[in-house]
């Protein structure tokens, strides 16, 4: 519960900002990856569904981890955690799959939780650092301040190379 009330503080506090100032606003959707938030642009996104069944690809990359049959559609799924060479953490309840457009092409990308969707001021948005432990900087497409937590801003065409042409 505290933990709620925390994400709803945090944003009032952004939305009061945000009527005290004319710039540009991020739209994200935020989800979780262990301990650490990421954002993405919320335009990005089609669906969040819960985890179903994949069927695995042989054959490719490790962190794609086969297709899905969404409403017809078969749509490639890969696996964040693997895709940034984090540790592999089971599958719990809050496990979700984010259906996103990349370039044209739809996949869905595994992350440990969905969290919420979050408007955030340009002005506390700070270009990634060169030198970022964890996840490969190439990802990062900045880090926005929000009170004492750190959301990181990811560029889902670095996500998605050539190694995504599994269809």
């Amino acid at each position: 519960m505290e933990k709620d009330s925390k994400e709803e503080e945090l944003a009032l506090n952004i939305d009061a900002e945000l009527f005290t100032k004319e710039e540009d606003i991020y739209q994200l959707v935020t989800f979780l990856l262990g301990e650490e938030m990421y954002g993405i642009d919320i335009l990005a996104v089609q669906e969040i569904i819960r985890m179903e069944n994949i069927t695995e690809i042989p054959r490719t990359v490790d962190y794609v981890e086969g297709v899905i049959n969404l409403r017809g559609k078969v749509i490639p799924v890969i696996d964040l955690r693997k895709r940034f060479n984090l540790p592999i953490q089971d599958e719990t309840k809050d496990t979700r799959i984010i259906v996103v457009e990349i370039e044209d092409k739809i996949i869905g990308m595994i992350v440990d939780g969905v969290s919420k969707v979050l408007r955030l001021p340009a002005s506390l948005v700070e270009p990634p650092s060169p030198i970022v432990g964890g996840i490969d900087s190439n990802y990062i497409k900045g880090v926005g301040k929000v009170n004492e937590n750190l959301i990181i801003l990811l560029d889902l065409t670095k996500i998605n190379d050539s190694s995504m042409n599994i269809m």
